[in-house]
């Protein structure tokens, strides 16, 4: 297949992979689309397809660049990355965590794509809380303390009990 018709038919692909998700997406471009995944610990991640000449590339925003405990962070990924299959955690300049993976345009198939969905959202929302203690857990911390000095809710820090001051 030549290449017009491979990306021809990996944009079509993707339409009807995010067309089943039931998701809102949006075309930012001939072949470049936009989705919010929602998740659990991670409220949503907003992630980019965009398919190129010879790949489909997928990137996803995890978080922002740790406050802390950047080794720990950097090991915690590193280690994180040998049990994904077909993406990666990486980070940018400013340090910000991504999930990024590419495709082969033979390989794009709606099933494939809502696969690959699949596999950013699990990852970047499993990893979150992690993610979030190993590079955080001061300004976790001090989160807990300012609440409950002023009565305010904890709820959205109830996965952080734990570092709850005492």
């Amino acid at each position: 297949m030549s290449t017009p018709e491979a990306r021809d038919a990996a944009v079509a692909a993707v339409v009807v992979a995010l067309d089943g998700t039931g998701l809102e997406w949006h075309r930012d471009g001939p072949a470049s689309f936009t989705v919010d995944l929602p998740g659990e610990a991670k409220q949503r991640t907003v992630t980019s397809l965009r398919v190129g000449d010879h790949t489909l590339a997928v990137s996803a925003f995890v978080v922002r660049h740790a406050d802390e405990n950047h080794e720990g962070v950097y090991r915690w990924l590193l280690e994180r990355n040998a049990r994904l299959a077909g993406i990666a955690f990486t980070v940018d300049k400013a340090g910000d965590v991504y999930l990024v993976g590419r495709l082969p345009l033979a390989a794009v198939t709606a099933d494939e794509v809502d696969s690959l969905l699949g596999r950013v959202l699990e990852a970047a929302d499993g990893s979150f809380n992690t993610l979030l203690e190993l590079g955080f857990a001061a300004a976790i911390r001090a989160e807990w303390q300012w609440r409950l000095d002023r009565g305010e809710p904890t709820g959205n820090l109830a996965a952080f009990e734990h570092l709850r001051p005492s």
